[in-house]
């Protein structure tokens, strides 16, 4: 392992080391494709003369690749390299985000987020694959604390920003994606490869990452992160904003600061997790974590305002808090380094399904299965607010038993 002794004195987290703010700006990167553009969805609706189910595939379009791409590209990160692979990402990922800006029709919108979700598909795999690779123990929770803050920073900043870009221009969002580009540059300059042992024999290492993903401690995972994702993204980052918009009539600049309530708790929680993940275990953590989803979704629906709503965001964003670090520890401890990036790569995957199945599953229900899709989102808060009660508490008694 690298970097482990390399600030002895100073505390757990290596403030001293590049390779963690390499780790910490592809985590920003990888969270900025959708948080950035939230706030934007409903002013694309009369740019692009499209329905609430279209606006979904913005979203959808960006994780889709996700879904399929990163698998393999944990395959080639744990063969060749993780720079060699993280660097290619980034520069694809700013150059198809920025392009958006300069789109004609809304074919063009999806096709350049589907390239730019294959840049983003691995980013944040791969920035959790190195804290694995070069930290451990309790040094490795405390990094995964920071830079699970560091994601619910960037997340509770990147509305704002992107509602504040959307007020100059409906494009102005996605201009700013560009940034990435800059963070390839520093990567490729910054970042030292990790020494750990390749894998030679692909056939050998699939069947290896085969047996890992049937353990019923891999297939937990898994499932809390399919869920996990398929509520934020389907709830919170694609219903809320409309309803946000057709309900209490708010632009994209308020919807924004509505939506960085989530990531304003999650980032406070997730700073602290090398405390907490002394207390519970991670398994415990996750079910907790999904208690705290599911009061927040309900507060949601029965938040009679913009502002109350904005205080129920903090309870879900607690929950969210406690679920992503808990989750990333647990499967970076679950593998050889040899497999790890192809681990992480399977967990992005269903991440990203999570992701892309989330907003098209909220708003092609609302809109097909409810008199207005006002009563659908609605409905569909309290129904997956009462479910992700039930799971989380039912999860973490039989976890105590």
């Amino acid at each position: 392992m690298l970097g482990i002794d390399a600030d002895r004195g100073l505390g757990l987290v290596p403030w001293r080391s590049s390779t963690l703010y390499v780790v910490l700006a592809c985590s920003l990167m990888g969270v900025m494709g959708v948080s950035l553009v939230s706030p934007v969805l409903p002013d694309l609706r009369p740019v692009f003369g499209i329905s609430d189910a279209q606006v979904g595939l913005v979203i959808t379009a960006y994780t889709l690749p996700g879904v399929f791409v990163t698998p393999f590209v944990g395959l080639v990160a744990d063969r060749i390299g993780r720079r060699r692979v993280i660097v290619p990402l980034l520069f694809v990922f700013a150059a198809a985000g920025a392009g958006v800006a300069f789109a004609r029709t809304f074919s063009e919108v999806l096709a350049l987020r589907f390239l730019q979700g294959v840049g983003a598909s691995a980013l944040i795999t791969l920035a959790v694959t190195l804290i694995g690779d070069v930290y451990e123990g309790r040094r490795r929770d405390a990094v995964m604390g920071v830079n699970g803050s560091t994601v619910g920073t960037g997340a509770a900043f990147y509305p704002l920003l992107g509602g504040a870009l959307a007020g100059i221009r409906w494009n102005a969002p996605f201009l700013f994606f560009g940034v990435g580009a800059l963070v390839g540059l520093f990567a490729l300059l910054a970042l030292a490869e990790p020494e750990a042992e390749r894998s030679t024999d692909v056939r050998a290492y699939l069947s290896r990452l085969w047996k890992v993903a049937l353990l019923p401690e891999a297939l937990a995972i898994f499932l809390a992160l399919f869920v996990a994702f398929f509520l934020f993204y389907g709830a919170i980052l694609t219903a809320l904003p409309l309803l946000l918009s057709d309900v209490f009539g708010l632009g994209a600049g308020r919807i924004g600061a509505t939506l960085s309530m989530v990531a304003v708790a999650s980032a406070a929680v997730s700073s602290q997790y090398g405390r907490l993940s002394s207390l519970r275990s991670a398994a415990e953590l996750v079910a907790l974590g999904f208690v705290a989803y599911g009061v927040g979704l309900l507060a949601v629906r029965l938040a009679p305002s913009p502002a109350t709503v904005a205080v129920a965001l903090l309870v879900f964003g607690v929950g969210f808090g406690v679920v992503m670090p808990s989750i990333d520890s647990a499967v970076v401890t679950l593998v050889a380094d040899d497999l790890r990036a192809g681990a992480m790569g399977m967990r992005t995957s269903m991440l990203r399904l999570g992701q892309t199945l989330g907003p098209v599953g909220f708003t092609v229900t609302a809109d097909a299965a409810f008199a207005s899709t006002v009563v659908g989102y609605r409905s569909l808060l309290v129904v997956s607010g009462a479910v992700a009660v039930v799971a989380g508490v039912g999860s973490y008694l039989w976890l105590r038993r």
